[in-house]
């Protein structure tokens, strides 16, 4: 439980700016995540969450992978992709494998079956390898345009 909440946290700051704990809970609380505010406090020290400014605008909740990272976490943290089978692979920069998994769990696409990150590598499990290979094709453009 605590990891899935963990990695939703991840995915939720990943996906959109998030100012305060207040939204974070809020947010957390629409995925199905009743959270105290001890309980998230708790979750985003041992994340180790920190407020960063961007473009000008005010402060928003970033994971460690995310700071530094210029562009999308997609462009920042992802190296390259692969595939063979079924499964796509994701090399990621080390440090940030679990922040990219979390975004692309949270977008719920219906090709994706699931992810399991490591510290640098991902694998996703698609569908078919027809899909596989359109996962891994329109991955390697999202990394040099930093969205989908």
């Amino acid at each position: 439980m605590k990891k899935e909440r963990q990695d939703a946290i991840l995915a939720l700051i990943a996906k959109e700016e998030i100012p305060t704990q207040e939204v974070l809970r809020d947010r957390m609380a629409a995925l199905g995540f009743e959270v105290t505010q001890a309980t998230l406090s708790r979750d985003m020290r041992e994340l180790k969450l920190t407020k960063e400014r961007r473009n000008g605008r005010r402060a928003c909740y970033t994971a460690p992978a995310r700071q530094g990272i210029t562009g999308s976490i997609w462009q920042g943290a992802a190296l390259r992709t692969d595939y063979a089978g079924n499964t796509a692979v994701i090399h990621c920069r080390t440090g940030t494998a679990q922040a990219v998994a979390a975004a692309l769990d949270a977008m719920h696409r219906e090709d994706v079956v699931g992810t399991i990150a490591g510290d640098d590598t991902i694998f996703v499990l698609l569908r078919t390898e027809a899909l596989a290979r359109e996962f891994a094709l329109s991955f390697a453009k999202l990394m040099e345009t930093g969205g989908f």
